[in-house]
């Protein structure tokens, strides 16, 4: 039968929680600073890949550039403005209406990638491909379907460079699959997928907008680990300039060096020696002496006179540990 207790009963329990000692570790774990923890940063790119990412598609944009610009026949300028890693339905909330967009086929990664261009461009893209001036006049309409298949030869260019900045590091087939209406596009990826989204500012003589590319997590991963491999190999190689480099350098570095004459003399003969008198080293006139190189016994050597400076005649160069190690194996 449960227990009801009484309001006296509460109150003495309650006194007697007030008046309980602390626990010892108690008071120290109530000090402890809490760091909230954020599971959608985890695998976001470090500084190194943002930079990688970042030069790789510079290169795209200057391609770009002089493609279109040969395509459109004016002069087209593309520049990179960013790089984010970011979920799928935040690049979404940059497609506004009444813009192009259009799905990408990733082969053999099964996937899709974006691209969309504001209406910015797209219009003026479109008159200048049928002989007009592109002074980007924008209507608030759709993009008809004739519009929609001039547009796709802009589509596939864009495609075809991209391919070829991406070929070096992964074996990917960039192919143009079709224009996406706006249900479309909220199908091609999950809205929670981290996607690797790239920022362009195009300028055309009279217009100006933004292209917007979004890769999807396995594909971007893909490239993100090829690029960390690169940047790898690239730090243990040394090249033969690096070599040479180094060596000029060390030409150019100053070293001790000095004669030494080999010798063992008794205590009691250093003891008695006086002003004046002759210590005998027991070494022969004949025989070379070691030449050391910064502590190191390099050489023997003759000491000679030249004019009125002392110097040494080297005679030959002295096996160092590790050459001796060589001819053993």
């Amino acid at each position: 039968m449960e227990k009801i207790l009484s309001q006296e009963e509460i109150d003495a329990l309650i006194r007697a929680a007030q008046n309980r000692p602390v626990r010892q570790g108690e008071g120290e774990r109530k000090q402890q600073k809490v760091t909230p923890c954020s599971f959608g940063q985890a695998g976001r790119m470090n500084q190194q890949q943002v930079g990688a990412v970042s030069l790789l598609h510079d290169t795209f944009a200057r391609n770009l550039s002089e493609r279109l610009g040969a395509y459109l026949r004016v002069l087209f300028e593309a520049a990179l403005v960013s790089v984010e890693q970011l979920p799928y339905n935040e690049f979404l909330q940059r497609i506004v209406e009444m813009s192009y967009v259009a799905a990408i086929d990733l082969q053999p990664f099964e996937a899709s990638a974006v691209l969309h261009l504001d209406a910015s461009l797209a219009f003026p893209a479109v008159e200048l491909l049928l002989g007009g001036e592109g002074k980007g006049e924008t209507f608030a309409r759709d993009i008809t379907e004739i519009e929609e298949q001039i547009l796709e030869s802009v589509s596939r260019i864009i495609c075809d460079q991209l391919q070829l900045v991406w070929q070096p590091l992964i074996d990917l087939q960039m192919r143009f699959y079709q224009r996406q209406k706006e249900a479309q596009v909220q199908r091609l990826m999950g809205p929670n997928e981290s996607v690797l989204a790239l920022s362009f500012e195009i300028r055309l003589p009279d217009a100006r907008g933004t292209m917007n590319l979004a890769f999807p997590g396995v594909v971007s991963s893909a490239l993100l680990r090829k690029m960390d491999e690169q940047w790898m190999t690239r730090k243990r190689r040394v090249t033969w300039e690096d070599i040479d480099l180094r060596r000029r350098r060390l030409q150019q570095c100053r070293f001790p060096v000095e004669v030494v004459l080999p010798a063992f003399v008794r205590g009691g003969d250093l003891v008695a020696l006086r002003a004046g008198q002759t210590l005998i080293l027991q070494h022969r006139i004949g025989e070379p002496l070691v030449l050391n190189v910064a502590s190191r016994a390099l050489f023997t050597a003759y000491p000679v006179r030249v004019g009125g400076v002392r110097a040494a005649t080297v005679d030959k160069r002295l096996l160092l540990r590790h050459d001796t190690q060589k001819e053993s194996i």
